[in-house]
């Protein structure tokens, strides 16, 4: 099936910036790009519509990126815990999807939709993550999430401390896979935390 050309009126990751003319396949302009903005279909009539209103979406397109730098500056090191159910390995009954991300992000006071959340695949497991929202094409800023059965639990994973011998003995022989990019390293844990006490020094 022959490519779609379209001109982009943003920047869209791995594609090209605002104005760049661009091939992709059919469905994606259809479905993604061009229901959601991000671009317009190249022909003529778009091209010259493009350069008479360049000034004035290169214009919005600062002032959206300026709006979500400020938001971003106040979600630094923003960490949220989701409480959920799991088995003996660690591994979650069901997932943790980008719905429930921006959810958990938006009762944190940041209004954002699923579609702003970078996650390659659902978390499985629980544990400490680190996820990645667009507030703009060109801001993104990682969100720490705590994936926990309890919200001491959820602490403990904060410090990056074991468990107790009793959930030790719960938790034993956990060789689930973890997908997305786990936190691990008890120093990273600890300094992902303390990030907003320092904003807030």
């Amino acid at each position: 099936m022959a490519a779609t050309e379209v001109i982009l009126l943003q920047r869209v990751e791995h594609l090209g910036q605002m104005g760049d003319v661009v091939k992709v396949r059919p469905g994606f302009a259809r479905n993604y790009l061009l229901p959601q903005g991000k671009a317009i279909r190249a022909n003529d009539d778009n091209r010259a519509r493009f350069e008479r209103e360049r000034v004035q979406l290169e214009a919005q397109n600062i002032k959206r990126r300026e709006e979500a730098e400020r938001l971003s500056e106040r979600m630094e090191g923003l960490a949220v815990i989701l409480i959920r159910q799991a088995g003996d390995s660690g591994s979650l009954y069901g997932s943790v999807s980008t719905r429930d991300v921006a959810q958990a992000v938006t009762e944190a006071g940041f209004t954002i939709s699923r579609q702003q959340v970078f996650l390659a695949h659902p978390i499985k497991s629980l544990g400490v993550y680190e996820v990645k929202i667009a507030l703009h094409p060109e801001v993104v800023v990682p969100v720490i999430i705590n994936v926990a059965r309890s919200e001491e639990e959820a602490e403990r994973q904060a410090r990056g401390e074991a468990a107790s011998p009793e959930e030790e003995a719960e938790i034993a022989g956990d060789d689930a896979v973890v997908e997305g990019e786990l936190i691990t390293d008890p120093a990273e844990i600890a300094e992902a935390e303390a990030a907003p006490a320092e904003a807030n020094a």
